[in-house]
């Protein structure tokens, strides 16, 4: 397999801007109040939103 250089890797990534490489999954544990047990909700967030997600949920 060759090499591939690193300014083809950065055209690659240029292209695949829209794709779903631009997501994260985020898992955060939910204490539930009445059994006390820890549940996890997951979401797909943008990765540029994902702080703006974390300050919602506390």
């Amino acid at each position: 397999m060759a090499k591939q250089s690193k300014n083809a890797r950065v055209a690659q990534r240029a292209a695949n801007a829209g794709s779903g490489r631009d997501y994260v999954q985020i898992m955060v544990s939910v204490k539930d109040p009445k059994t006390g047990k820890y549940t996890y909700k997951k979401q797909m967030v943008h990765k540029d939103k994902k702080d703006e997600f974390m300050a919602s949920i506390k």
